[in-house]
């Protein structure tokens, strides 16, 4: 493999020219406040409100029900903090939720409990982080304000059954992260209450994101102001770059199939290979509910750290894991959730593919490459 190899798409990916290009005339000659009422700032309007009619229509939901954010994060602290701050006036202080999540969620329902008495129970996954919806039905109390669940998971790739899990929440709002799943799987028929993605995963640049939930539910904001984005979030908008999301979004969704099927052949070999080449090697995450593009790995014995050193001198970037948590030496929370022991954890190695995938016998070149990686540290 000439140059160097990016495959930590599950952190960023690069924008698409198509995106970029959509975004240029809302950055130049319709730069208005669409606030304001005026042909420069009316033009901005229609530019935002056609964004969020294709981001809604690929999202399974109504434009209205679509809220533009900073991102996932902002989304994710949006949904958990906003439902449950607007429940607890109907006397709803419980969550429901996974140890497994993302710091987005996992944390909002911390703040919660700190400043708010809302109690949560988190419900164990087996160890390839899959979590019965039957667990989440047990869990449930009268008070439950919200069941939080991400569809697949950013370390470990594991694909969650979301309409099980709605199912199992018997009307209690559900919360979908799908930051990691959009343009991989389809989110549209998940029957959540509300759903959060970011448009850096997705092809858009780095700073917008969205929150769709449905209007029949509840939803504090967390920014207040002018009442932008139909009081639920305050603040001039992001045109550009919502613009940019909903092209990003439709691109990914309309090659969504034939990508996946493609992407999903190659990290299938990619794991054979890698655990063909190296004995103290084991998948991380589910092996058939998982993302066609993420494959993980623990490697006993041998630092995760240094073979991610010896995999970019040889001209492969990745990661450990979540690039929310970069710099922390501390073993992932996903998988000592999942029962790795913490020594072990420190050992992963996150390889996650983008829609171009890999050339020809890309798979089985790259497994030696982590082979031959694996075997200088431990040399």
């Amino acid at each position: 493999m000439s140059g160097l190899l990016y495959l930590d798409h599950a952190a960023t990916s690069p924008i698409r020219p198509e995106a970029l290009e959509a975004m240029a005339p809302s950055l130049t000659r319709d730069f208005g406040n669409p606030s304001s009422h005026h042909t420069v700032g009316e033009a901005a309007a229609y530019a935002l409100d056609d964004a969020r009619a294709r981001v809604a229509r690929v999202l399974g939901f109504r434009a209205g029900d679509v809220v533009f954010t900073a991102g996932g994060t902002e989304a994710d602290n949006l949904a958990v903090k906003g439902i449950v701050l607007a429940a607890l006036a109907r006397g709803r202080s419980h969550v429901v939720t996974t140890p497994i999540e993302h710091e987005a969620i996992l944390e909002s329902v911390a703040y919660l409990g700190r400043f708010h008495d809302v109690t949560a129970t988190l419900v164990p996954t087996d160890a390839h982080g899959r979590v019965d919806p039957a667990a989440i039905a047990a869990a449930l109390r009268p008070e439950t304000a919200l069941v939080a669940v991400g569809h697949a998971n950013n370390e470990i790739g594991t694909v969650q059954d979301v309409p099980g899990i709605v199912a199992a929440a018997q009307g209690v709002p559900v919360h979908v992260d799908a930051v990691q799943s959009a343009g991989w799987l389809d989110v549209s028929g998940l029957g959540a209450d509300s759903l959060a993605i970011a448009g850096h995963k997705l092809g858009a640049p780095k700073g917008i994101g969205a929150l769709a939930v449905r209007g029949r539910v509840p939803l504090e904001p967390l920014l207040h102001g002018g009442g932008q984005e139909r009081g639920r979030r305050s603040g001039t908008e992001n045109v550009a770059g919502a613009v940019a999301l909903a092209t990003a979004l439709e691109l990914a969704d309309g090659e969504r199939v034939a990508v996946a099927e493609r992407v999903g052949a190659q990290t299938a070999r990619l794991i054979a290979a890698v655990l063909a080449a190296v004995p103290r090697a084991a998948l991380t995450g589910d092996p058939i509910h998982r993302l066609p593009g993420t494959a993980g790995f623990t490697f006993d014995g041998v630092s995760g750290e240094a073979v991610l050193l010896e995999l970019e001198r040889r001209g492969v970037v990745s990661s450990s894991g979540s690039a929310c948590a970069a710099g922390s030496d501390e073993p992932s929370h996903v998988l000592l959730a999942c029962g790795v022991p913490p020594g072990l954890a420190q050992t992963s190695v996150r390889l996650t593919l983008g829609r171009q995938g890999l050339p020809g016998d890309g798979p089985e070149r790259l497994a030696a490459l982590v082979a031959a990686s694996v075997a200088a540290v431990t040399s």
